[in-house]
């Protein structure tokens, strides 16, 4: 399994709504993906303009090429786009350890 991991940075006051976009895109969109296996979003406590977005993808070209190629793209990026400060940085990691005692 791959992790994506985008760090995002919304416009000011934009949080109710940036909330309700991203879970909207992740389940109309992103989870009709090849090879989605699963999200997370988690607010800054510090910045409450950031976010970190996990999305969990069975390998990373499921990711790169087919979801990154695919129209379903254009049409996440229409849902959450307007909300970015800046281009979000994205990043692919695989697991090298875990810890059944963490949830959530």
């Amino acid at each position: 399994m791959i992790l994506e991991l985008a760090d995002i940075t919304i416009h000011p006051d934009q949080n109710e709504a940036f909330e309700e976009a991203i879970q909207r895109g992740l389940k109309t969109v992103i989870s009709h993906a090849h090879g989605f296996e699963g999200f997370k979003v988690n607010r800054c406590l510090e910045n409450r303009q950031r976010y970190v977005l996990q999305i969990f993808w069975t390998t990373l070209e499921d990711h790169t090429v087919g979801f990154r190629e695919s129209p379903a793209f254009g049409q996440w990026r229409a849902i959450v786009g307007p909300f970015f400060a800046t281009a979000p940085t994205v990043q692919h990691f695989e697991l090298v350890a875990k810890s059944d005692a963490v949830k959530g």
